[in-house]
């Protein structure tokens, strides 16, 4: 059972990182550069939680930013709290303003997450990721034992549940707290913050959202920030996007400097 708690508590870190560093602030947002190598590395952890094609994270996550809240954001709350978590997902359909061209150019350059995202075919991009982490696990099953694939299947579980969870709770300001006058219900909810490595000051994050560091304030843990910080002294990522000091608690964000428009990037 300790083996089991251990493996537990690996996997779901790495794949949690997967999520956060990988689809997130660098590829949704852009927040940092590294070698391919090392993106390629954090996507596969994030792609074997089962998220799905990195692509349509980007798109989905860009056009979330985008118009947050409202009627063409994916998953705002307009319809619901379930449509909010998982049921955008049940009729998403890439259109002429939520695409991979208008949305994520800079991704479609990359013949690896052009393979993933299946030419833009939505469900077979979801059954090759399905399969993908059967294999991967399979694979893991006859290397370890019965215990270890159960901690990397419960974990991958876990992690992709944890974005899906966020999309809710974090726009629901009652559970949390908000520093930012943002003109979104995105809010800072702690014990969230704790389980997606940092994810949780999502008002933080709706403020500044090209920023790599989302837990602005000393009392805000933010791990894949800590993280971050271990590759930069070590001289694997650079081009680190921060918020800019001007800007304080309350401030309005219409004119941040950092709102992030990834998909011009190079």
């Amino acid at each position: 059972m300790i083996e089991f708690a251990i493996a537990f508590v690996l996997f779901y870190c790495v794949h949690m990182l997967g999520i956060t560093i990988g689809y997130h602030r660098l590829l949704s947002h852009r927040s940092f550069k590294c070698s391919k190598g090392l993106e390629y590395f954090f996507v596969a952890a994030g792609y074997l939680a089962m998220e799905g094609s990195p692509v349509t994270w980007a798109v989905v996550h860009r056009a979330h930013h985008r118009q947050p809240d409202l009627a063409n954001d994916p998953h705002g709350p307009s319809r619901g709290w379930f449509h909010q978590y998982a049921g955008w997902m049940l009729d998403f359909r890439y259109s002429e303003s939520v695409s991979p061209a208008a949305l994520a150019p800079d991704l479609l350059r990359d013949p690896v997450y052009r393979f993933f995202d299946q030419n833009q075919h939505l469900y077979r991009a979801y059954f090759l990721c399905f399969v993908t982490c059967v294999l991967t696990r399979l694979l893991l099953f006859v290397a370890t034992d019965v215990w270890i694939l159960l901690a990397s299947v419960l974990a991958g579980f876990a992690a992709q549940q944890m974005p899906l969870v966020l999309n809710v709770v974090s726009h629901m300001p009652r559970l949390g707290y908000r520093t930012f006058a943002t003109e979104d219900s995105s809010s800072n909810v702690p014990w969230l913050a704790i389980l997606t490595m940092g994810e949780g000051w999502h008002n933080n994050h709706h403020a500044f959202p090209g920023s790599a560091r989302s837990g602005i304030s000393a009392r805000e843990f933010d791990m894949s920030w800590l993280v971050l910080c271990f590759l930069k002294r070590m001289k694997l990522i650079h081009s680190i996007n921060m918020p800019s000091p001007q800007h304080s608690p309350n401030h309005s964000t219409q004119s941040l400097a950092l709102m992030s428009h990834p998909e011009k990037a190079g």
